[in-house]
């Protein structure tokens, strides 16, 4: 298999895995399965909360806190219902929208009647608490649109008397991720007659002086639809830093010091921040956030409208994303120019980022963990396994070069490689044309043998690879003890004419020292004859389809090979033609050094033109 098809095939299959992870991935995505990306995915969406920068609490959110401060006044730190009742009424006489009490009164204790008076003084909602996975009773069955709703086996509800006056009742649960992060408020749970609001709904409800509507994956408020994510949770969009919240102390606003002002017309959120009593939870930016802060974010962000979207329609984004960022992190790997490929995955993965990001800003929660972890996780795989195959391939296709190049010139092997039809169609072009042959040669071998005569042929030729290969001229052929080259292939240069009187020099004194050099019995014997000619030439394949090789044909190729001829007949070593020797300077080589050469016009047996040469024993 050619290497762009392998690379091709590879690039397929991952491209096929990736969509088939990242649609697994995505179905769960949309379906609001747990993950092993959750806790990544949380952890980046406190980082895109950091990176927005402070977020200030809606004003019409107060907090009043029962705080160390209020149970010292209290005598004593134990949270009785008559300091609850007394609170309860200080805030009645400054007129809130609603009181929302993050406490629960599942017992009947001392001052009920108490509380449950001041409670009727002002319109107030107070706390329920879920229990979940308790072994007394069993999550009721929900209707299909509720299925993904909080099922608690057990609700702690208030007192009766307690129930019977507040203005309404919700659960005080919320949801939080592995590392005890609130994420989500649940908005409705399914209980066993019907469903209950949460304690923000039943807050924001209550200001807003009307019940809520439940729609299909959303809840309407006072007019204003409030998108939610499955199972009607409402993800948290967190205020800070911390205290972002108008807070004041209890204690203040029992004893007067608190301006009446401060809480007239607000949603007022009640509760407790005294050391070692509060619940307290870990957000983006405290690691320390008194539970009375988290419900008061959950109610901002539905009386505010600033909430953290996401649901069905942004889940479905994910899933898209999920499944098709890998695929484009792997066409993008692909590209034959690997480096290329990396940059342009950098500037996708940011552009990405970038608009996840903005996405973020406008109050959008989009998934970042699984699309990129997924992405990542493929691309490396795929870079890894491109580079593996790529080695092999290279491995195998260096191994094939060379063993190609015991029988082909390597620049022609490279543009075969690159060009698989080249020459299929004959070229006619301008091109060097030299031959070669060794005089006395058969006599040598008649002498010394057989085996010399292949040693010596040898040596012969790989003197004469090594001058043609330094001067970027191509065997065509070894003739028996004679050498068809040629210079312009695979395709013509400025200079090959230059170029081939260079190598006519080179091989005539590396040929000389040669010879010079050879036993007794052949150095008398043996020469050589170098004829080189310049002109038009026909370039093709000849062979049949399965079997071929490179040739050259046409006027200048016979011109050259009779040169040899006239080297036997004048007694010299060397004859080029002026068409070689003008084309040389031609080339910009004014200076090339013919002194020892003997110009001529001779005949050429075959050719009705004679031709003008140059020559040199």
């Amino acid at each position: 298999m050619r290497p762009l098809s392998l690379r091709r095939a590879l690039t397929g299959a991952f491209v096929a895995a990736g969509l088939l992870v990242g649609g697994w991935i995505g179905l769960g995505e949309m379906r609001g399965v747990a993950s092993v990306f959750d806790p990544v995915e949380t952890l980046t969406l406190d980082w895109r909360f950091l990176l927005a920068g402070p977020r200030m609490a809606p004003d019409g959110v107060v907090v009043v806190a029962i705080d160390d401060e209020t149970l010292s006044d209290a005598s004593g730190h134990a949270l009785s219902r008559a300091l609850m009742a007394k609170i309860v009424l200080a805030l009645a006489a400054s007129h809130p929208r609603v009181v929302a009490l993050d406490f629960a009164f599942p017992d009947a204790k001392e001052g009920d009647a108490e509380l449950a008076n001041a409670l009727r003084a002002t319109p107030s909602v107070v706390a329920a608490i879920g229990l979940f996975g308790e072994s007394a009773g069993t999550a009721p069955r929900a209707a299909p649109e509720l299925a993904l709703t909080a099922k608690p086996t057990r609700i702690l509800w208030p007192t009766q008397a307690i129930a019977d006056a507040a203005f309404g009742i919700g659960l005080a649960n919320v949801s939080t991720d592995r590392s005890g992060v609130p994420r989500y408020i649940p908005m409705l749970f399914t209980i066993d007659d019907g469903v209950a609001p949460s304690l923000a709904l039943a807050a924001a409800s209550t200001a807003a002086g009307e019940d809520p509507i439940v729609a299909d994956d959303a809840i309407v408020v006072q007019g204003r639809t409030i998108r939610l994510d499955l199972g009607y949770h409402l993800p948290l969009r967190f205020y800070g830093p911390s205290r972002s919240f108008r807070r004041i102390s209890a204690a203040d606003l029992i004893g007067g010091a608190a301006d009446p002002a401060t809480v007239r017309g607000k949603i007022v959120v009640l509760g407790m921040t005294a050391t070692g009593l509060a619940d307290t939870f870990a957000t983006p930016f405290d690691r320390v956030t008194p539970g009375v802060d988290v419900l008061a974010t959950a109610i901002g962000n539905l009386a505010g409208g600033d909430r953290l979207v996401r649901g069905p329609a942004t889940r479905r984004i994910d899933a898209a994303t999920t499944a098709l960022l890998p695929v484009a992190v792997l066409g993008l790997l692909a590209l034959r120019r690997a480096a290329v490929g990396f940059a342009a995955v950098g500037l996708v993965l940011a552009v990405w980022a970038a608009a996840v990001y903005v996405a973020f800003l406008e109050g959008f929660w989009l998934a970042v963990a699984a699309p990129l972890s997924l992405a990542l996780a493929l691309g490396v795989a795929f870079a890894a396994a491109r580079i593996v195959v790529e080695r092999a391939e290279g491995g195998r296709l260096a191994a094939e070069k060379s063993a190609l190049a015991k029988f082909h010139s390597p620049l022609l092997i490279d543009r075969i490689a690159s060009e698989p039809d080249f020459l299929a169609k004959p070229v006619r072009q301008e091109a060097a044309v030299l031959f070669l042959d060794l005089t006395g040669s058969t006599g040598v071998s008649e002498a010394l043998g057989p085996e010399w005569s292949r040693d010596m042929l040898k040596t012969m030729q790989t003197l004469v690879e090594g001058a043609l290969a330094a001067h970027r001229g191509v065997v065509i052929n070894y003739m028996g003890d004679g050498v068809l080259a040629a210079f312009g292939l695979p395709a013509p240069e400025a200079g090959d004419a230059r170029r081939a009187l260079a190598a006519v020099e080179r091989l005539a004194a590396d040929l000389s020292v040669w010879i010079a050099g050879l036993p007794a019995e052949a150095t008398g014997r043996l020469d050589f004859r170098i004829g080189a000619h310049f002109g038009p030439a026909i370039v093709s394949r000849l062979g049949s389809p399965d079997h071929q090789q490179i040739t050259l044909a046409g006027d200048t190729v016979n011109a050259a090979s009779r040169l040899l001829e006239v080297a036997k007949e004048r007694h010299c070593r060397i004859v080029v033609t002026e068409d070689l020797v003008r084309a040389a300077r031609a080339g910009g080589d004014e200076a090339f050094d013919l002194s020892g050469y003997e110009a001529a016009t001779v005949p050429i047996r075959g050719r009705a033109a004679s031709l003008e040469v140059r020559m040199r024993r």
